[in-house]
């Protein structure tokens, strides 16, 4: 259950995939004035849901039968959760992925990344995201044949993901030359550039980058058809990813191939962080034209978070089935 961004419906569906079930996807779209107040009025059940979507309401978003788990993340999804609690009688078991600003007890279960202050009995913490991006998936989809346009490539093949603005950071113009002098300099080397953008790239940089890239005989998937992020994750022999997406460097992270980062104008506290506590470790590193280091065991932390989620939803289950 979120509000519809891409990022906080990918955890979830991770999480969902990781303990082996198939997700209902409910996305809610709270109007004003109820919006405004999300999540903080999570304590007063008048006034912290849009009422239209109220579980149990024909035709909203929770309609019908009140689930057994629900995941949810986005901090408009938040004070669903209490009501869904509510509706259910107690007996569906609540998570919520990342920090609410609510307080813990807004769920029975809460994720959050270790660059958050929140913490708790009901609180779990890892220095990596959930994610849909499994070393097992990967290592699948390289026994198979690359797709041909990942095929043709030179190796080593460089996967190049970029994302784009953020509210912490921007791509300035200065960012965007220095970028792409980077991604030349790395084509020029001989490597095989496969690159991505995201829907947060902006329309100069996706330019720049392109022109580059395709000089040196390299792919950017221009949009059209199936998103190959996953093969260029899987076939890459290391990867550039920009630095303000903690998701994307978490997946990159996955492969098991060396990481390195373009740091774009701006930062936040936590991201620095995060970003600082990966460097600590040696799993990235900064990215300036070429590409170094070796390979290392896959780092995914979605798999714990998983198998700590199925020992509290067990851990709720039994204790339902006494009050029963």
């Amino acid at each position: 259950m979120t509000d519809g961004k891409a990022g906080d419906l990918n955890q979830c569906l991770g999480l969902a995939e990781r303990l082996g079930l198939t997700a209902d996807i409910r996305t809610v779209r709270p109007r004003a004035p109820w919006v405004w107040g999300m999540p903080l009025t999570w304590r007063v059940p008048a006034i912290a849901i849009d009422p239209a979507e109220a579980p149990g309401r024909p035709n909203a978003p929770l309609a019908g039968e009140m689930p057994d788990l629900v995941i949810a993340s986005g901090r408009r999804a938040a004070p669903y959760l209490p009501a869904i609690k509510r509706e259910s009688g107690g007996r569906a078991f609540t998570v919520f992925l990342k920090d609410p600003r609510t307080g813990a007890e807004i769920a029975d279960f809460l994720w959050v990344p270790e660059h958050d202050a929140l913490r708790g009995p009901n609180v779990m913490t890892t220095q990596l995201s959930p994610h849909r991006v499994s070393p097992t998936s990967l290592e699948v989809l390289r026994m198979s044949p690359p797709p041909t346009r990942i095929a043709a490539l030179r190796t080593p093949r460089i996967a190049v993901l970029i994302g784009g603005n953020s509210k912490d950071f921007t791509f300035t113009d200065a960012d965007i030359t220095q970028f792409g002098a980077a991604i030349e300099t790395l084509g020029g080397s001989g490597a095989g550039i496969m690159a991505t953008t995201s829907r947060r790239t902006p329309p100069t940089l996706a330019e720049t980058i392109r022109k580059v890239v395709e000089t040196s005989g390299g792919w950017l998937w221009d949009g059209t058809g199936e998103n190959p992020y996953r093969d260029l994750l899987a076939h890459a022999d290391a990867l550039v990813v920009t630095a303000e997406s903690v998701n994307m460097v978490g997946e990159a992270l996955a492969t098991g191939r060396p990481v390195h980062l373009f740091r774009p104008t701006g930062g936040s506290r936590k991201i620095d962080q995060f970003l600082r506590g990966l460097e600590a470790r040696g799993l990235v590193h900064p990215f300036s034209g070429a590409v170094r280091g070796d390979r290392y065991e896959p780092v995914d932390d979605t798999d714990a978070i998983a198998q700590e989620l199925a020992r509290r939803y067990a851990r709720h289950r039994s204790a339902q089935a006494r009050k029963e």
